[in-house]
């Protein structure tokens, strides 16, 4: 017997895969399983919560506003050092689930003075890392090492390499 899952799948793929010979996709299947039948045969709901609330970390927002209060500079200090406008900045101050670029996420720790280990730790709180496969990462490592966090400093360093800079880059 075919599990609920293998058939799931199964289907998933036909779907993505399949050239039109004529036949309407659905007419293939003779009963849709669902991605919520699949999850529910495998995990309970109750296991899924348990594991989200055992294993959550801070939001991105509440590691920033946590390393500007520890610094003591104020809102605008940083959003000015960053390169960042003000209404952007209001944005990650005024919505807690904003997500913001990874220029701007490095920026920010920058303009903090942040060390590399602390700098990460805001990255992967934003959901970015900083790559040894990637060369403008191991630039931006270079200058965390090595304490250069004025952002012109920086963005000189990305462009002696062509590369975009951080402040005013599009993201």
């Amino acid at each position: 017997m075919l599990s609920r899952e293998f058939l799931y799948d199964l289907q998933k793929y036909i779907r993505e895969h399949l050239v039109d010979y004529g036949l309407a996709i659905e007419e293939c299947f003779p009963k849709r399983i669902t991605a919520r039948e699949v999850l529910h045969e495998k995990i309970a709901p109750t296991e899924i919560k348990s594991f989200v609330e055992n294993n959550k970390k801070p939001s991105f927002s509440e590691v920033l506003f946590g390393y500007i209060d520890k610094t003591g500079l104020s809102d605008a200090q940083v959003y000015k050092k960053a390169g960042i406008d003000r209404r952007h900045f209001s944005k990650i101050r005024s919505n807690p689930n904003y997500h913001p670029g990874k220029n701007t996420v490095i920026a920010l720790a920058l303009a903090l003075k942040l060390d590399l280990k602390e700098a990460a730790g805001l990255l992967n709180a934003a959901g970015y890392t900083l790559s040894d496969s990637e060369l403008p990462d191991l630039i931006i490592k270079f200058c965390f090492e090595r304490k250069i966090y004025d952002i012109n400093d920086v963005n000189l360093a990305l462009d002696y390499f062509s590369l975009k800079p951080l402040a005013g880059a599009v993201e």
